[in-house]
């Protein structure tokens, strides 16, 4: 059970803090959700609790776990399908997981790709979703403000 103040990792939609535990009733029942609050989307969501371990809602890395993210979007990008529709949903899924290092890998390997090939635009907006995903729970794991966590990355993808 998460609590007020703890900083959490949504998949899909990246890092936040649990602003409070609300009940809300809905069609006759009433249900307790964790108020989440998204810094670099400016929104805020409601996740209820019994459904947490489903959603995969999980505590934002520690400072120790930085510098491994960081050394997966330095190594070389790993092979990927050449059809693109195979390849968007191979990277979705990874994203889904909301497992740091695997979208850190999706980052990779789509800016590399980007810089070779180019991408569509669907694997465009992938790309920046996941940079997003990344950047939150960066910024919340250190003591970056969004500025230097933005620097930090594009440095190593370039």
């Amino acid at each position: 059970m998460f609590r007020v103040g703890d900083r959490v990792v949504y998949p899909m939609h990246g890092a936040g803090t649990i602003e409070g535990i609300e009940q809300k009733e809905i069609l006759g029942k009433t249900h307790r959700y964790y108020v989440l609050q998204l810094p670099i989307s400016d929104m805020k969501v409601m996740i209820p609790v019994d459904n947490t371990e489903e959603i995969g809602l999980r505590d934002v890395i520690d400072k120790s776990q930085i510098e491994e993210v960081l050394e997966i979007l330095k190594q070389d990008p790993t092979p990927m399908s050449s059809n693109w529709n195979r390849r968007y949903r191979s990277n979705l899924e990874k994203i889904k997981t909301g497992d740091i290092f695997e979208v850190a890998g999706v980052v990779r390997n789509l800016a590399a790709r980007h810089k070779e090939k180019g991408l569509s635009t669907g694997e465009r907006k992938m790309l920046d979703s996941a940079k997003e995903i990344l950047l939150s729970e960066l910024i919340l794991a250190s003591d970056w403000d969004r500025e230097q966590a933005v620097e930090i990355i594009e440095q190593i993808l370039s």
